[in-house]
Formats: C-alpha cells, structure tokens, sequence
C-alpha cells in the first residue's frame, strides 16, 4: 500500500509502523519493511512502542493528514486516535466474511472459490466498521497465500486511490454471513491424518510459503510441508493414518484420502524434494 500511494498525489506525509525486532536465526535487530519502505521514499517515519500514547496522538496531529491509512498494522487502535481522524482500513476480505487477523489464510483453508479486498472506515469493533468500497477476486485451485496475496495487494491498491479520490459513501456491513479469521496457531500449521486429505491440501496452500504446515512422523519429528497434492480424495487404500514411504513417494495416508507430501523441510534444515529428503532420512519418514 506504501509502495503504490508513495509516487500519487497521496503521498503520506508520515508512516507509522511497529518498533524495529530480532529477527532469524541469528536474532538481530530488523526494521518492519514498512519502515525500510518509508526509508527508500524519503517519508518521515515513527516506530512507537504504543501508537495510542499522547505523544503518537500528537505527532499524528502535527502531520495534519487529510485521511489516515492503516493497513495490517499488527496492534489495536483505541480511543481517542479513533475519534481523532476517519481512519480507512484497508482489509482482504469480502467482508462481513473473515473479520480478523489472517483473512487469506482462513479463505483458502475454508475452500472458497472467491476472496477480495474492502475498504472500511476503522471502529472499536474488530472489523466491523462500514464498508465504502469492495472488489473480489477468485481463489484458483493450486493458489497458495503466496500466489493470491499480490494479486489481493494489487487490487487492494487500487480500491484505496479510487476511495481516497471519490470518497463513496460507506454502508453498515450485515452482521449475517459474519465469519472470523483467527490467528494462525500452532495447531493450525498441524496435518492431522484424522481429517481428510482435501482440507490439509489447502492448509498447505494456504500456509505457503510465510508460516509453513506441519506434520508428525513416526518417531516424533515435526516434519514442515511446502507443498503437496492430492492422490485420493475418498479412501486411504487400506493403510493406517499417517505418513509412509511407498514407490519412492512420501504420502499421508489420512481419513479419508492421500496426500502426496512434494516438498518438505527437516527441523533446523532447508526445504527440498520428497525424493531428495528421503535419501537422506529413510527411517524416520517410516510408520
């Protein structure tokens, strides 16, 4: 969103982002990329511990901004920021459906057909603000979160510009139809041979490539999947839940159906093909 209001006559005249943080293995401290952004275009940039303190509330002022954007800022806006300024908040849903925090994710987890982006006005609720603008985009079968969420960004983009320059009217969203995306958790990241085959196939499409899912093999190893297909969507060919090695190939036998494990990733390793980790860890991908 930075990128594309950056070179348009709404060219923000501060950024606010969250404090730098440790980050990787080596835990050193990184800018938020919306600071590194903010950086490249020059634009006066603040990283507070509380964006809801007095002295944010003032910098904010001092900038008098004609609209404020937010845009997956990571920590809630209170009173009084909230009834200091109409905030937009740009949100990747077709809302009322996917309130919360990891609205692409829930999408493709769920098997929709279609997503999109809403403009809404922010509030107290947790977005149940009023909508002026919406505009969708189908969710294609081999999509993962790191195929649709640049095409979401685009239109995303788009939507915003036509909001800041036309200012629809805004409408109550419907409180039926009103779905909530939590956050993603560990269990969430987790292939339970339990369930069927066609729901972990999306939650590794939908987890690909910035969180990663996540399976159990015999021995105990959290075993990561980036990608995988489906073989049988209606029984597992009479072999027990789990992961084993038939025809040179890692499946997941699940209830029902059989999910081919494609590539994967050993704790503390890198990601490669099945074939290729089952070189080298023949035993422990065994039931």
């Amino acid at each position: 969103m930075l990128e594309t209001l950056a070179p348009t006559p709404h060219r923000p005249r501060l950024v606010l982002t969250r404090p730098d943080r440790p980050r990787g293995r080596g835990r050193k401290l990184a800018s938020p990329p919306v600071a590194d952004t903010a950086r490249v275009f020059g634009i006066a940039l603040e990283q507070p511990e509380s964006v809801n303190d007095e002295a944010t509330r003032e910098r904010v002022a001092a900038a008098a901004p004609a609209a404020v954007i937010v845009c997956a800022f990571g920590a809630l806006l209170k009173e009084p920021l909230l009834s200091d300024w109409e905030i937009l908040n740009v949100h990747p849903s077709l809302l009322p459906r996917w309130r919360g925090a990891a609205p692409i994710e829930r999408a493709i987890m769920a098997g929709d057909t279609e997503t999109g982006v809403s403009i809404m006005r922010l509030t107290a609720g947790l977005d149940s603000g009023p909508v002026c603008l919406v505009g969708s985009e189908p969710i294609l079968p081999d999509d993962t979160y790191g195929s649709l969420a640049p095409r979401l960004q685009r239109l995303g983009g788009e939507l915003l510009i036509r909001a800041l320059d036309e200012h629809p009217e805004f409408l109550e969203q419907e409180e039926s139809g009103v779905t909530y995306a939590e956050k993603i958790g560990p269990a969430d990241r987790l292939l339970d041979p339990a369930r069927p085959a066609v729901e972990l196939e999306r939650i590794v499409r939908a987890l690909h490539p910035h969180i990663g899912a996540r399976v159990v093999l015999a021995d105990g190893t959290l075993l990561g999947v980036h990608r995988a297909a489906l073989q049988h969507t209606n029984s597992a060919g009479g072999h027990s839940p789990g992961v084993s090695v038939r025809e040179h190939r890692l499946l997941l036998d699940c209830t029902p159906g059989v999910l081919e494990l494609l590539v994967v990733q050993p704790p503390g390793g890198r990601a490669m093909e099945a074939s290729a980790y089952l070189r080298g860890h023949p035993p422990a991908a065994r039931p």
